[in-house]
């Protein structure tokens, strides 16, 4: 099992946590599950945890289980968002023509130093500043 450190977007989590998601619920529960088993805990930000909170709620969780689903991954590397990140973000942004939410996701991989970004947003295999893009809810 690798060491190198892994950031997960909010997509990840969402369908880890939606059973409505068919295939991408067993998948994505899978992975998940894989992680808490791995010497170097993943990486995430508080813009994922934020957006895992409210699509909880959107798939109509009760508050309390979201928050709870929430506090669990806060035992994870948490990227906190600050005025560098907000930059960062901005900077990727112009440089690759992505949403700057993706963009903010992608600094916040970078500053967790993390080697592969788990997402279904963006393009699997692409590589940005050492960060590759790996889609872990394509079937193996």
């Amino acid at each position: 099992m690798s060491d190198d450190q892994v950031f997960v977007d909010t997509n990840v989590l969402v369908y880890a946590h939606d059973k409505d998601a068919g295939d991408k619920y067993r998948i994505a529960k899978e992975r998940v599950k894989s992680l808490w088993n791995r010497p170097l805990l993943p990486s995430i930000s508080i813009q994922v945890l934020q957006e895992f909170y409210v699509n909880l709620i959107k798939r109509r969780v009760n508050a309390s289980d979201a928050r709870e689903a929430v506090m669990s991954y806060l035992e994870w590397d948490v990227i906190d968002n600050d005025r560098s990140l907000l930059l960062e973000g901005m900077r990727m942004k112009e440089k690759w023509p992505i949403s700057y939410w993706d963009a903010l996701i992608l600094a916040a991989a970078k500053r967790a130093k993390a080697r592969e970004l788990w997402s279904e947003d963006l393009n699997p295999g692409q590589q940005c500043e050492g960060v590759v893009v790996v889609n872990p809810l394509e079937k193996r």
